[in-house]
């Protein structure tokens, strides 16, 4: 910091990203460079935590603040509600144009790395990836294997069935990370259902339900 300052001439803020409230209170310092009484220099970052970032529980609030949405989403990646904020965050991230829901997603995937729900916003970053096919990347990986698959079937109908497999794979994926049991038979009701509509649903209500049996609630 006393580098940058030095060079540039420019106020220096050094911002701090907590998961946990111990480690967030830890960083917040102050962190001293001292000599006997004598503090030759304080260090006070700017800490993000779970104490300090709200939750996210409007996906409108991400197309109005999408860097408040990520912050929040890394801070609380390690709670029981990452999975819902995750969902949202996703949702809210529809409304950006391509390169600015790609920075954001691929920013986020970064952000997560070694939490327990890295794997739930890849699933979900497929979801977004849907609405912005041709980009070649893990961001269209969801259009891209529908696509080929349906060349090599010969099928117009391939690339639906591709995205319906995944669209399935992606709730059996969450309801697991999330340690929800899933009974064989709602296991196979899931894996078997080609409606891509119905899939979504289920797929939304797989980040908050209390059990398997709640995602067909009303049916």
């Amino acid at each position: 910091m006393a580098y940058l300052h030095a060079k540039f001439r420019l106020p220096v803020l050094l911002v701090v990203v907590c998961r946990n409230g111990p480690t967030a209170s830890w960083a917040a310092g102050p962190f001293e460079s001292r000599v006997g009484t004598w503090a030759t220099q304080v260090t006070r970052p700017f800490v993000l935590g779970p104490d300090n970032v709200p939750e996210i529980t409007d996906e409108s609030l991400v197309a109005r603040e999408p860097a408040l949405a990520a912050f929040s989403a890394i801070v609380h990646s390690e709670s029981q509600n990452a999975p819902a904020i995750l969902g949202m965050v996703a949702r809210g991230m529809r409304s950006f144009d391509k390169a600015t829901a790609k920075y954001w997603c691929e920013w986020l995937e970064v952000g997560l790395e070694n939490t327990p729900v890295q794997e739930t916003w890849r699933e979900l970053e497929k979801m977004v990836a849907t609405y912005f096919p041709g980009r070649g990347t893990l961001f269209e990986e969801t259009y891209l294997e529908g696509k080929a698959e349906g060349i090599a079937e010969g099928k117009a109908e391939g690339k639906a069935e591709g995205k319906a497999e995944g669209k399935a794979e992606s709730i059996l994926s969450v309801l697991a990370k999330r340690g929800i049991d899933i009974p064989q038979a709602t296991r196979d009701r899931i894996a078997t259902c080609t409606d891509l509509d119905t899939l979504t649903l289920w797929f939304d209500r797989s980040l908050t339900a209390a059990d398997a049996e709640a995602l067909f609630a009303g049916e």
